[in-house]
């Protein structure tokens, strides 16, 4: 565990005209370790104020001269970070409103019991660092049980289970800002990302081939699972799909959500590769990409003409829904590729949620965000590593169109479905491949005619791509995954590729970062307004 921070110094300042009375709560707090020093007036606290530091002030109201509220903004002017508690005799819910809209960090009405003021100066002074402490000492005992599960044989809702957990222990150690630990759980993850790549290669041909054994949800199985039950009940649902969407970047979006809906969260698997033109069709379609072939020759090209195998995603839905419900279902679909396509998208909205049936926004903001962080430096030092990608997802959300669509389905008492179609993996590690000069271009998977890794560890070849629910793409045609944090390099540019891409957040293998993801159900709080 890394050193503590220095304790702060535990002086305080009181500042009440009616000294005599705080003679039994001083002796208290000296007891307990502080040292206090008192104030009778408000020009006597600033000057103290002016001439040394405090831990925290306790301020009187009701004084002589200056009031305990005029006091604070030239409190605060002195120190802005230093803890201020307003202790009164007025219950008056006006002051109550006066004092929280000043921003006292604590409120308490007279007579107060000195356990009740060590109770209020222990939070605000050592809240974060017994916190801390309690956090580190109950990942401590957690992780041993955690590592003992390396190795194991684990089944396809264990690993879910693993994955969901250790995802919340790192944002829960990251925003702690315990190096240390955080480390400790980042090589479990490491070693964990061969076991699940393993695993993954074994079972997911097995899925495919039984659909009704026992497997996971895939990305085939949201509109089914997900997406008809919530339609069925409630007549209508905002369908709400965050391309390339992590585990762990949904973890920091959810306190965001919830003062707007209660969230009722699952997990499902995605198809490989784990791409968008391959997983986001699924999901819209409800079929594999190999069944979309087949169904719509027209509308499925090559593999490398990404953009064009996106074209029918409205089409799909709604092929799909009626389908499963046996009618016609009402569809609205928008796509947002910039900020400026969040005006237009939420002048539109209240029509599409006040009618029956399906609005299915697609936002591609994050997509880009880990595209275009290859390609811009400024990009890549805002987001070097996962836990500022994190917080670069945040502080897009936070103003985002996304959230306001949420809040406009709040508002209307408009359920949501919010899910993505692949999340991506900080790559590290180059892997060498050879290949043909028709193979695709992609770096964490590709077709070709004899490919193949220099590694075997490096990546997943699938020789049949239909029991990997592929369409086949000619003779001797096969694909390779890549697995753990490897990118795909050629010999001939292998230098080139190193340069330009390692540190990247890529996808289309098979981690658990690109594979095991999100759904969440988000009922309204307030209902329809």
């Amino acid at each position: 565990m890394p050193p503590s921070a220095p304790s702060r110094p535990k002086n305080i300042l009181w500042v009440d005209d009616e000294v005599e009375g705080l003679a039994a709560h001083r002796q208290f707090l000296e007891q307990q370790g502080f040292t206090v020093e008192q104030a009778a007036h408000g020009d006597d606290a600033l000057a103290l104020l002016r001439r040394q530091p405090y831990s925290l002030v306790l301020l009187d109201e009701q004084m002589p001269g200056k009031r305990g509220l005029e006091l604070l903004p030239e409190i605060r002017a002195i120190d802005p970070a230093m803890p201020v508690v307003m202790v009164t005799q007025s219950e008056e819910e006006s002051l109550l409103r006066e004092a929280i809209g000043i921003q006292v960090d604590d409120y308490l009405v007279k007579p107060v019991h000195p356990r009740q003021i060590l109770s209020v100066i222990t939070r605000l002074l050592e809240g974060d660092r017994i916190r801390q402490q309690r956090l580190a000492r109950d990942f401590v005992t957690r992780f041993r049980e955690l590592e003992a599960r390396r190795g194991t044989t684990l089944a396809w809702r264990e690993w879910i289970e693993l994955v969901v957990e250790l995802t919340r222990w790192e944002v829960r150690l990251s925003e702690a800002q315990e190096p240390g630990l955080l480390e400790a759980l980042r090589d479990l993850q490491v070693s964990l990302r061969k076991d699940f790549a393993d695993f993954f290669r074994r079972h997911y041909p097995r899925w495919l081939a039984n659909p009704e054994g026992d497997r996971p949800p895939l990305s085939v199985d949201v509109g089914a699972e997900f997406l008809v039950p919530v339609l069925k009940a409630k007549g209508k649902v905002l369908f709400l799909i965050i391309d390339c969407l992590r585990l762990d970047q949904w973890e920091a979006l959810k306190e965001l959500v919830t003062p707007l809906f209660d969230i009722e969260e699952s997990y499902y698997y995605g198809i490989v590769p784990t791409a968008t033109p391959f997983a986001r069709n699924a999901i819209f379609s409800g079929m594999f990409p190999m069944e979309i072939a087949a169904r719509h020759p027209e509308w499925w090209g090559q593999p490398s003409d990404e953009e064009s195998l996106n074209a029918h995603e409205p089409e799909l839905l709604s092929e799909q829904l009626a389908d499963l419900l046996g009618k016609p279902v009402p569809v609205r679909y928008e796509k947002l590729f910039t900020s400026n396509d969040g005006p237009e998208l939420l002048r539109k909205l209240p029509a599409h949620l006040a009618q029956d049936g399906v609005t299915a926004l697609v936002f591609n903001f994050i997509d880009q965000l880990t595209h275009g962080r290859s390609e811009s430096a400024i990009l890549y030092e805002v987001a070097r590593d996962a836990d500022a990608l994190r917080g670069l997802t945040r502080t897009w959300f936070e103003r985002s169109p996304v959230r306001a669509a949420l809040a406009e389905a709040e508002r209307r008492g408009v359920p949501v479905l919010l899910t993505t179609d692949h999340g991506s993996i900080h790559c590290e590690t180059p892997a060498t491949v050879f290949a043909k000069r028709d193979a695709t271009q992609n770096l964490r998977y590709k077709f070709g005619e004899d490919l193949r890794a220099e590694d075997p560890e490096a990546a997943i070849t699938v020789e049949d791509l239909k029991a990997w629910g592929l369409p086949a793409l000619g003779l001797g045609v096969r694909m390779l995954l890549a697995t753990t944090d490897r990118f795909f390099v050629y010999p001939t540019k292998l230098r080139e590729y190193q340069a330009r891409y390692r540190g990247s957040f890529l996808h289309g293998g098979v981690t658990p970062e690109e594979v095991i993801l999100p759904v969440a159900l988000l009922t309204p709080r307030g209902g329809a307004r």
